[in-house]
């Protein structure tokens, strides 16, 4: 499988971030103070480490599971989440 199509891409508009992979954006509430994701530090399928750009408080690092929000959209997690590979930041394309 090509690395792209194993990639996930993670962005944020205003209050919204936005997760997707294949044919899913999966979009969910964030804080306002929220600027940009500057580093994805560490994928483990569902669960994302990142550093995350605040007003007002700088660079914090941050944690998002993603497993409680598949769930709620009946998203069956496991099938979801086993071809990605990787995730990146991608904060030029709208969500």
């Amino acid at each position: 499988m090509s690395t792209d199509t194993a990639c996930a891409k993670l962005s944020h508009c205003g209050e919204l971030t936005s997760f997707r992979y294949g044919n899913y954006n999966i979009r969910f509430r964030t804080s306002p103070r929220l600027q940009a994701y500057t580093d994805v530090k560490e994928w483990d399928n569902g669960y994302l480490v990142v550093t995350a750009r605040y007003e007002q408080l700088g660079e914090v690092e941050e944690y998002i599971d993603l497993l409680p929000i598949l769930e709620n959209l009946f998203i069956d997690p496991p099938t979801f989440l086993e071809p990605i590979k990787k995730v990146r930041i991608d904060e030029d394309e709208p969500i």
